[in-house]
């Protein structure tokens, strides 16, 4: 019978695999995204071990997989009901917002640090 910790990781690479993650370099992806150390990325992708329960909510939410889906394997991947329009979550008006959100969303933690920092360096320069 197969572990909880490897029924995990099974659908941790689904939920990558949704979310457009290439198999190569995905264990440096999964540490940078959700900043977390390699040996914690490999260890969930290799079912070794299972996030804390914040950590994979964490991981449901920004892979857009169902949290019950991804800790448990019950339902199905997609979550019914979730607001998946950006726009409508942040009132944004314009495509090139949504983009800017969704992109900057996507980077590593200290990457959006930066960004942020540029971002306010700019906005003051108006």
């Amino acid at each position: 019978m197969a572990s909880s910790q490897h029924e995990f990781s099974q659908r941790l690479h689904i939920s990558l695999d949704l979310a457009g993650v290439g198999k190569r370099g995905r264990t440096g992806h999964v540490a940078a995204r959700f900043d977390v150390s390699d040996e914690t990325a490999r260890k969930w992708l290799g079912g070794l071990c299972l996030p804390t329960l914040s950590r994979m909510l964490d991981l449901a939410h920004r892979l857009g997989v169902s949290f019950e889906w991804l800790a448990t394997g019950r339902g199905t991947p997609t979550e019914y009901g979730k607001v998946q329009d950006v726009a409508a979550l942040y009132h944004i008006e314009s495509r090139e917002q949504s983009r800017l959100i969704g992109l900057i969303g996507n980077l590593p933690r200290e990457q959006r640090k930066a960004m942020l920092l540029l971002l306010e360096h700019l906005a003051e320069r108006d």
